[in-house]
């Protein structure tokens, strides 16, 4: 099966399970390429004859319909580039947000909506880097509890997903920035949190990508 019919496969999962899997969309819109994305959102409309949009829209109400809408429409710039003083004006505007302890704030504040959607994953991880050095806080830890989207329960099925998906795309990357930010080698990770067959079997999944 081809990647992008297997991430279409997992967008529809997504939003069909009981409860529904916000984060596996998340996950699907924010790791993968923006050519990838598209690929993914491509095959859907082959495989289901709607868009994900639509698909998202229908399934799913509130704050999530927004960000996720949004989410998945978005068509992220890739390169390196980033305007200093939009990356300074911006980490100020979620400080407002989140300064008001308001969930109801953060989640109906268009401006959080638009930075976190549109920017590109460099300008967010300098926003992040701004947020911390100026507030003395991690702004993903907030976000993240502001809007309760993120299970933690399910971050091992995560893990798995990621290791299975992206096996012979870029499993050198991932693991070189594991490494980079939680201080420990990926594989060390798994053979301390699996057991078993399930241990040996993403052990040898993450050996194989990395020998690619």
């Amino acid at each position: 099966m081809h990647p992008w019919e297997q991430d279409a496969l997992l967008v529809r999962k997504s939003l069909e399970e009981k409860p529904p899997l916000y984060n596996l969309l998340i996950e699907l819109a924010c790791t993968r390429t923006a050519d990838e994305f598209l690929g993914a959102r491509k095959a859907f409309q082959c495989l289901y004859s709607e868009s994900v949009e639509e698909f998202v829209a229908v399934k799913v109400q509130g704050f999530q319909r927004r960000l996720l809408v949004a989410l998945v429409s978005t068509y992220r710039y890739e390169g390196m580039r980033i305007d200093e003083a939009a990356v300074k004006l911006e980490c100020q505007k979620l400080a407002r947000a989140i300064k008001t302890d308001q969930r109801n704030e953060i989640e109906n504040d268009d401006q959080v909506l638009r930075i976190l959607t549109t920017r590109s994953r460099h300008h967010l991880k300098t926003i992040h880097k701004c947020y911390k050095e100026d507030y003395d806080s991690n702004l993903e830890e907030i976000l993240d509890t502001a809007m309760s989207i993120c299970p933690a329960e399910q971050e091992m099925e995560a893990l798995t997903r990621v290791i299975v998906t992206r096996t012979d795309v870029d499993m050198k990357d991932i693991a070189a920035e594991f490494d980079r930010k939680y201080g420990a080698p990926l594989i060390e990770r798994i053979e301390a949190a699996a057991l078993g067959n399930y241990r040996d079997f993403l052990v040898a999944l993450v050996k194989r990508g990395m020998a690619n």
